[in-house]
């Protein structure tokens, strides 16, 4: 039999050390980026002068996704933590402040507006002013993001909005049934591309279709973009084809905006006028782009359709359809008994079919790796409560979580390191023992990790720069 070494010793350490050091680094991107400041400015939420500040409860939010807690009640785990406490300046909240603090965000009398279960109908519930506010906090974030990334030499001149709907299952009593056949919320998000960034949402319950009023979540993405970009698009899937989307996309007002133009790529709903006019296009015409193993063909062709909404075309030109047919090789189906299937991509754009029509493919990289960081990196798949405001701002605050890291792997980490996700971010940048103590009156923080480990720290330290004073080895008490 294998014998281990050691001895377990179950008495605690008295010192201040801990196994989530690294975490402390995600709470100095976050009062370097000057979040504290946008909260103060923006939600006001708190009633009391006693007790945590709105800020301090969203730090310890976004610690306890970023550290890999799933729920509210995994703050204990770093509660108590003594390095913890010394490096934030206070103790963390208990489960039940962060419960109650998610709980202000919920305004009842905006949820009662919502038709009655019996009805099944889909209703968009408007957003509290807390839930609003908070909102403010985000975009501002990912301008100061932006700023940051400029002021390193590496400003984002383009900006590509990618956006979707997601499912996250859950059964409270709440929650309404989804397409899929669950109970849940269905948010919408939108991503701005090149910056990894999450620059909106919008909380939806499960029975809420993708293509239900999608242009709100639109705007607001493109009103938090820095008016630093140059270069403005969109792509969306087939949820975004809808008529005052793509009305307002294409609209001649774009060009007098910071950025100009707007140049997307949505994926059409395949109706049956549609689909006789891709049907109908000559054989010649269709160009392969690839043959896939199997040995099914990629090609593309124009479209030459001018949907029977006219009121879509209220802008300069009328859209260009482009066709993607997958053909399979002599002899083989696809599951329906058929040997192709159409596809179409409506866009306002001039570009070659295949250039664009890979453009557009590109999105399930970008807006659906968000998705599954969301749900399975992060703890966005946890609904915290049965009220749906509370809900909408754990999501909310689990994208500003994700923004975090995103701008620390983009400003410090290596190439091959800025692709990580969580889980990898985690062992990269959060799970790193370290230990508090005090040296000539000024706290040190040190950590136990290879130098590799050190030198990316350094590099956080540095990039997210925060003025340092020497502080006390008292222990940190909750406030109030």
């Amino acid at each position: 039999m294998q014998k281990t070494p050691f001895v377990l010793n179950t008495k605690p350490l008295p010192e201040a050390s801990s196994a989530h050091a690294g975490a402390l680094a995600t709470s100095r991107a976050f009062r370097a980026l000057g979040y504290p400041e946008l909260i103060e400015e923006h939600l006001a939420i708190k009633q009391r002068a006693r007790g945590f500040s709105e800020a301090q409860q969203i730090e310890s939010v976004v610690l306890l996704q970023t550290i890999g807690g799933e729920c509210v009640e995994d703050i204990k785990v770093f509660r108590d933590d003594r390095l913890i406490q010394r490096g934030l300046g206070y103790q963390p909240p208990s489960p039940t402040a962060l419960r109650e603090f998610l709980a202000a965000f919920h305004d009842a009398a905006l949820e009662a507006k919502r038709p009655s279960p019996e009805n099944q109908l889909a209703f968009i519930v408007p957003e509290s002013d807390a839930l609003d506010a908070l909102a403010q906090v985000q975009a501002g974030g990912v301008e100061r993001i932006a700023e940051l990334y400029r002021h390193n030499g590496q400003a984002q001149r383009i900006a590509t909005v990618d956006q979707d709907a997601t499912i996250i299952e859950s059964h409270k009593r709440t929650t309404l049934p989804h397409y899929q056949g669950g109970r849940g919320y269905q948010p919408m998000v939108a991503l701005w591309a090149e910056a990894d960034l999450v620059l909106a949402d919008e909380f939806r319950d499960g029975n809420v279709p993708a293509h239900q009023q999608p242009l709100q979540c639109c705007q607001a993405a493109f009103a938090s973009l820095p008016e630093t970009v140059e270069e403005r698009y969109f792509r969306g899937d087939s949820g975004c084809y809808e008529r005052s989307m793509l009305t307002w996309l294409a609209s001649d007002e774009r060009r007098q905006e910071p950025g100009g133009p707007i140049g997307f790529a949505i994926s059409a709903v395949m109706s049956k006028e549609l689909a006789r006019a891709v049907e109908k296009v000559d054989e010649k015409q269709w160009v392969t782009i690839e043959t896939e193993a199997d040995g099914t063909k990629r090609q593309w062709a124009e479209v030459d359709f001018v949907p029977s909404e006219r009121s879509e075309y209220k802008h300069s030109r009328p859209l260009r359809y482009v066709g993607l047919r997958l053909l399979k090789a002599q002899g083989s189906l696809f599951a329906d008994g058929s040997d192709r299937q159409h596809f179409a991509v409506v866009t306002n754009l001039d570009w070659d079919g295949e250039r664009l029509l890979e453009w557009h493919r590109e999105k399930a990289g970008t807006i659906e790796h968000v998705h599954d960081e969301l749900k399975n990196g992060l703890a966005g798949a946890h609904m915290p409560s049965g009220l749906f405001g509370a809900n909408a701002a754990w999501l909310r605050l689990t994208l500003l979580a994700y923004n975090i890291a995103s701008a620390v792997k983009g400003l410090c980490f290596s190439p091959e390191e800025r692709t990580a996700r969580m889980k990898r971010y985690r062992l990269l940048a959060v799970h790193i023992a370290g230990r508090m103590n005090r040296n000539n009156c000024v706290m040190t923080l040190r950590l136990c990790a290879d130098s590799e480990t050190i030198a990316r720290m350094e590099a956080i330290w540095k990039t997210f720069h925060l003025p340092t004073q020497a502080t006390s080895a008292v222990p940190i008490r909750a406030p109030g």
